[in-house]
């Protein structure tokens, strides 16, 4: 007798009988039912969910927010076959369609969640295939061989026993425990960025802070779950976090790094700062790196080591008034008196120049070529660039220069010829 003969006449299912067919055109229509139900909900109730879970979440929505609608219809068929199955002992055959039915929306409901968290789609779909098999088997009786081939397959080592059931039970732990994270830290991030009694870096510090012990307390967590005993790993734990150690020993540096710049609040996110050669605005303090954006649209990547080891220019640490010195020179044969009128008002004149503190004229130098002046100026938005400052007080004391007659010089040597002496 093969399998299957053998599982239909274990199950009552070697004669089918007029009743046995009643029994499941009527599971068939609940299950189909069901399904309607579920689509209207999502329908109905999508919508206005998608539209609260972006009011209350805002940018941490995205993702999950998109597909509620589709999480309500799956959802809420699975809940009302799950209620159907359980409500009546239903004879195998009968169970077939409802048990097909909630597996199948079972599964879609957990590949809707776990796209929306950003899980990568192989993982959603091995996960829903699992969530399908284990359902659907349970449903019309069939999960134990499953489990029994599943633990057949496998080795031991030492007492503990590595299978497909135990490699499956990782998977689906593993995937439910990092999807948990992921929705518990974007809901921590929307709640902290909300809260009034926090600056900024302290938010991004709490931010940071409250994922890493997320991330610690699920680990333990899933240890819990999967009863892996850790007196197991002690006879090379040492070594092996050892090895870890100096492996990571520059990650866990940033990681530490980062964490005392967000908590002495020395760079903060927005503020602009010079790093060797890069300048720009901070974008995003990270576990790793700082992000800073330059004027050319580049995205410097600096290790959060670097700012704490460097010698770092923060143009905006107490005060974002940044002075910017303008270099000019004039002629000897100009009016000195005219000429610093003219360059105070083009400063004056400039819309990024502040009015206070007022800018400023000061003669440096007697030079070769003319009289040395320096325009000071203040600003107070560093992060659109200097250069541009410089470039429109100097474009508008071009113009007021040609129109009152001040010459720029430019370098003049004097050439004087000897006559050779007769010899």
């Amino acid at each position: 007798m093969s399998p299957v003969a053998a599982w239909l006449q274990a199950q009552g299912l070697a004669t089918i009988s007029r009743t046995m067919l009643i029994q499941a055109g009527v599971a068939g229509g609940l299950a189909i039912a069901a399904l309607f139900v579920g689509l209207m909900a999502g329908r109905w109730l999508g919508p206005l969910a998608e539209r609260e879970w972006k009011r209350r979440l805002g940018t941490q929505a995205e993702g999950l927010g998109g597909r509620l609608h589709r999480i309500i219809r799956h959802g809420s068929a699975a809940l009302l076959l799950a209620i159907l199955i359980n409500a009546a002992h239903w004879p195998p055959l009968a169970a077939l369609p409802i048990g097909f039915a909630l597996g199948a929306a079972t599964a879609m409901t957990s590949v809707s969640i776990l796209r929306g968290l950003s899980i990568p789609r192989w993982m959603a779909w091995t996960v829903a295939a699992i969530l399908f098999v284990s359902i659907f088997s349970h449903a019309v009786g069939g999960l134990e061989p499953i489990t029994r081939i599943l633990e057949r397959v496998g080795f031991d080592i030492g007492k503990r026993r590595f299978s497909l059931l135990a490699a499956v039970t990782v998977i689906m732990t593993a995937t439910a425990l990092f999807a948990g994270v992921r929705l518990i830290n974007r809901m921590l991030a929307h709640w902290i960025t909300a809260t009034r009694g926090l600056d900024a870096t302290q938010k991004l510090l709490v931010q940071k802070l409250a994922a890493i012990a997320v991330v610690v307390v699920a680990f333990f967590f899933g240890i819990d779950l999967l009863d892996i005993d850790l007196t197991a790993f002690a006879v090379f734990s040492g070594a092996f976090g050892l090895a870890i150690g100096f492996g990571l020993q520059k990650t866990i540096g940033n990681l530490i790094a980062g964490i005392i710049l967000l908590m002495d609040r020395s760079i903060k996110p927005g503020d602009v700062i010079v790093v060797g050669d890069s300048f720009g605005w901070v974008n995003r303090i990270g576990v790793r790196a700082v992000s800073v954006l330059t004027r050319d649209g580049k995205e410097h990547l600096i290790p959060n080591e670097n700012l704490m080891t460097e010698e770092v220019e923060n143009w905006s640490y107490t005060d974002r008034n940044v002075r910017v010195r303008i270099e000019v020179t004039v002629g000897y044969g100009c009016d000195l008196k005219i000429a610093q009128e003219l360059m105070l008002r083009a400063a004056t004149d400039s819309p990024r120049v502040l009015n206070s503190p007022k800018p400023n004229i000061w003669l440096t130098a007697f030079g070769q070529s003319g009289v040395e002046h320096e325009i000071l100026v203040w600003i107070s938005d560093p992060e659109s660039g200097v250069g541009s400052v410089r470039s429109d007080v100097l474009n508008r004391l071009w113009w007021l220069f040609k129109e009152h007659g001040i010459e720029i010089p430019y370098p003049q040597r004097e050439l004087h010829i000897r006559p050779h002496p007769a010899s």
